[in-house]
């Protein structure tokens, strides 16, 4: 027989085991608790154009693969400005007072927009070339606010070598860029340096919409040699209207991005926009799950760089492609 006394301390250790197990069930409860939730995000693209598409598609994903799924634990509003700017105050404005639980920012105007209408809602980037020189952050190593993202910086000196290669009579390198374009203009002045650095001219033109194209083109096709396009959004939109100018005079187009490439442009040597979406997913992933905050999360550079090289467009322009150049390189027809 048990005394009372013993009786009473097997109680309480019984009771203390089955406060341990519902406190270690928590604790193992918790890491499942981002994903039984409900959350809702919000989806802001420019423009509809290849490059951004993919860092769509790459976004959705990346949170797919890390457990948070349309239709199961999360709704996403996927919205598209159409290069509007009335159209971008209206959908992050949408979004605030829907209280999403993330914004997904596509392209410099998009993430400009919505980070000025909330310093609450969590924002990640993407698309975007400089967020610090955008006024996006207080600094790309500690963003220190509520928008953080992954950037698509070009690695321009190496392609304007690639243009070299495949145009190598090139001294005149002519650009088309959007001047309120943020992205584009550091784009091209980076260009613009390190091309004089190797001795060549830069002629350059600007353009406000997708009808400036074929005039600006014509105003520098008699100039130049090549054409070096940035990831511009309303180029990458429109850039069978761009090779209707080029192609015919015979003026080489190296792209900022591979979509740009299959849009009809030469070549480029650049970023992987579905991969970087998938970058941005994971960043986004991470703040769902409370891993992290935008403000201690640095912008990430593109992890994957591709080669990509436009054979139907060189035969058009009587460019043969060299071993050196088509070494590694993905090459379309």
């Amino acid at each position: 027989m048990f005394s009372a006394k013993k009786l009473k301390l097997a109680a309480l250790g019984v009771a203390a085991i089955m406060s341990f197990g519902i406190l270690a069930g928590c604790g193992s409860d918790s890491a499942k608790n981002s994903k039984d939730k409900k959350y809702s995000i919000g989806v802001v693209q420019l423009v509809e154009h290849n490059a951004l598409d993919q860092a769509n598609k790459g976004f959705i994903d990346a949170l797919k693969e890390r457990g948070f799924e349309e239709g199961k634990n999360l709704t996403i509003d996927n919205q598209n400005a159409q290069a509007d700017q009335s159209n971008l105050q209206n959908i992050g404005q949408r979004f605030v007072n829907n209280k999403v639980d993330l914004i997904y920012a596509i392209a410099t105007p998009s993430a400009q927009t919505v980070a000025n209408l909330t310093k609450n809602i969590p924002i990640v980037g993407c698309a975007i070339t400089d967020y610090e020189a955008a006024k996006l952050v207080k600094s790309n190593e500690k963003p220190g606010g509520n928008l953080t993202g992954t950037s698509d910086m070009n690695p321009i000196k190496e392609q304007i070598d690639l243009l070299l290669k495949v145009a190598p009579n090139t001294k005149t390198i002519g650009c088309i860029y959007t001047s309120s374009e943020v992205n584009s203009e550091i784009q091209y002045k980076a260009m613009k340096e390190y091309a004089e650095s190797k001795g060549l001219k830069v002629e350059a033109a600007t353009i406000s919409t997708v009808n400036d194209i074929q005039q600006a083109a014509q105003s520098l096709v008699g100039k130049v040699d090549a054409f070096y396009e940035p990831t511009d959004n309303i180029i990458a939109s429109a850039m069978p209207t761009l090779v209707a100018v080029t192609n015919p005079a015979n003026k080489p187009i190296i792209c900022g991005e591979a979509n740009m490439v299959k849009a009809g442009g030469l070549a480029t040597y650049g970023v992987d926009y579905y991969e970087l979406g998938k970058q941005s997913g994971n960043m986004g992933a991470d703040i769902l799950e409370g891993k992290s905050k935008p403000a201690d999360m640095p912008v990430q550079t593109a992890k994957t760089l591709k080669a990509m090289l436009n054979k139907a467009a060189a035969k058009i322009l009587g460019i043969t492609f060299t071993d050196e150049v088509l070494k590694g390189a993905e090459t379309i027809e």
